[in-house]
């Protein structure tokens, strides 16, 4: 993720609640946040200082998982007593941030020449377009935002506006509303985080669960974390997956599972699944472990949910092994995902938090503990290579095709895959066209797979080559040679909800 302005503020907000929340002042200090972020001294990013506070106290109600609507302190007092809204929408606008960027998505500019051939008003169907003052100018009121005068125009003096936010949604979830400001339509939304990552004012962001998160910690409960195999490079290409695991001990965790042993798991049932339903019952199957990708399917493409894998994630199948060995614990997902925080809601009996790396950052600074001074302990992981390269794209085709070919040396694997959820929407549409030679497909909505998701902390063209690298270190090759990871399948619900 590009470290933008918008989103030091976003995690230094993070930070200052997590630090509270350790320390037991939230309840006290929390206002206190708004002169640490930003100060009469600056920097300053809008209007004025009472401007920037309004935002922030936006960003403190949703980092504590409340509703921006909430005053702060009731929002703090509430989030200290566990009181979250785990149901809510994830991606939310804040309102005070929101710019009410302009949406007249056609605009004629100093490039027009006011040529004779007026080629941008003969195409014009609804003749919106006229000359005034030897240029051409568009009425707003008439236009129907076809595009038919941009593309017209031998100049190309007529360009085209768009939202960034708009511009990110493939599911075009994101629109401007009544008074300018953008919307979510929630029932359109597959919660990707697109939006977040594009908006250049940080006016979208996701709801946190740091606070009860800590709270917890701080108890006698048993809390485990479920690590997300993107992890591998998150702190720094020299902070090791062992110094990262030592680090949520430190935190206070009770243990720590990958959930590239899950990730094993899934590999397993899903080329299971392909060999005894592809071809005799579906021409194609595709995966189904990224919870954007799976409601791009779900909300969008309901023609296509019947070729859709019907085998869990691997954090739920993580979750299922913690759960079984410690039915009355705390089972919270790392990761890089704010769609996860959605797919946990259908799951609330086994996933009782999620959090993002950049969420894991902020309470690890919060609580004083520096990565690179981690002494590494001896840690003896689980999972295959297979299950190690879920992280990045393209992983998850490559491990579930390599166990279908060695589970099946005749089976016939011909996969596809792509990343980015515009990129999904268009090979879905492809190949259920049949216009694509291809029985399996890997779907992946950031770009990079994991490693690109909007909650990240590092570039995802270095930690994808760090997960690669940390894959060829495990102690099996390939899901189908892990033992573990065979027996927990055959012993936890491995299909989706």
């Amino acid at each position: 993720m590009q470290i933008s302005e918008s989103v030091k503020l976003h995690r230094k907000v993070l930070t200052e609640v997590a630090r509270q929340t350790v320390n037991g002042t939230l309840d006290t200090d929390v206002e206190s946040i708004l002169q640490t972020v930003v100060s009469e001294a600056g920097p300053r990013y809008r209007c004025c200082i009472h401007k920037e506070r309004a935002v922030l106290k936006n960003r403190i109600t949703l980092a504590v998982g409340r509703s921006v609507e909430e005053d702060i302190h009731e929002a703090t007092q509430k989030a200290l007593k566990g009181e979250v809204l785990k149901e809510a929408a994830v991606l939310t606008v804040l309102p005070e941030a929101c710019d009410q960027c302009p949406i007249d998505k056609f605009i004629v500019t100093d490039a027009c020449r006011n040529c004779i051939a007026h080629n941008c008003i003969n195409v014009c169907p609804k003749k919106a377009i006229t000359i005034h003052q030897n240029r051409a100018y568009i009425d707003q009121e008439k236009c129907v935002e076809c595009g038919a005068c941009k593309r017209a125009c031998p100049f190309g003096a007529i360009i085209e506006i768009s939202r960034p936010c708009e511009r990110a949604c493939a599911v075009k979830a994101i629109s401007a509303g009544s008074d300018r400001r953008a919307v979510i339509d929630i029932e359109k939304c597959v919660e990707c985080g697109a939006c977040k990552v594009a908006c250049p004012f940080g006016a979208v962001a996701d709801r946190s669960f740091i606070v009860p998160l800590i709270q917890d910690l701080k108890t006698t409960k048993k809390v485990f974390a479920m690590v997300a195999p993107a992890f591998v490079g998150q702190f720094g290409a020299g902070i090791s997956p062992k110094k990262i695991f030592q680090a949520l001990k430190q935190l206070g965790f009770s243990g720590v599972y990958e959930v590239a042993l899950g990730a094993d798991m899934v590999t397993l049932f899903e080329a299971e699944e392909f060999l005894e339903t592809v071809p005799e019952q579906r021409k194609y199957m595709t995966t189904s472990c990224c919870p954007a990708f799976a409601d791009l399917i779900r909300k969008h493409m309901p023609n296509i949910l019947p070729h859709m894998s019907s085998t869990t994630s691997p954090m739920v199948a993580t979750a299922e092994i913690v759960k079984k060995e410690y039915p009355d614990s705390v089972a919270v997902f790392i990761g890089p995902c704010a769609a996860k925080k959605s797919e946990a809601r259908r799951y609330p009996d086994l996933i009782d938090y999620v959090i993002t790396y950049e969420e894991l950052a902020a309470m690890m600074v919060g609580a004083g503990i520096n990565v690179t001074e981690i002494v590494e302990e001896d840690v003896e992981f689980l999972a295959s290579r297979h299950g190690a390269i879920f992280g990045r794209a393209g992983g998850v085709l490559e491990a579930v095709a390599e166990t279908i070919k060695d589970l099946a040396p005749e089976a016939e694997v011909k996969g596809i895959k792509t990343d980015g959820l515009a990129n999904c929407r268009t090979m879905l549409l492809q190949l259920n066209a049949g216009k694509l030679d291809a029985n399996i497909m890997e779907g992946m909505s950031c770009i990079g797979g994991c490693v690109g998701g909007p909650g990240t902390i590092m570039d995802a063209r270095v930690t994808s080559k760090l997960v690669d690298n940390f894959a060829k270190t495990v102690n099996y090759d390939m899901a189908s040679k892990n033992e573990v990871a065979k027996k927990e399948v055959q012993e936890v619900d491995m299909h989706r909800k």
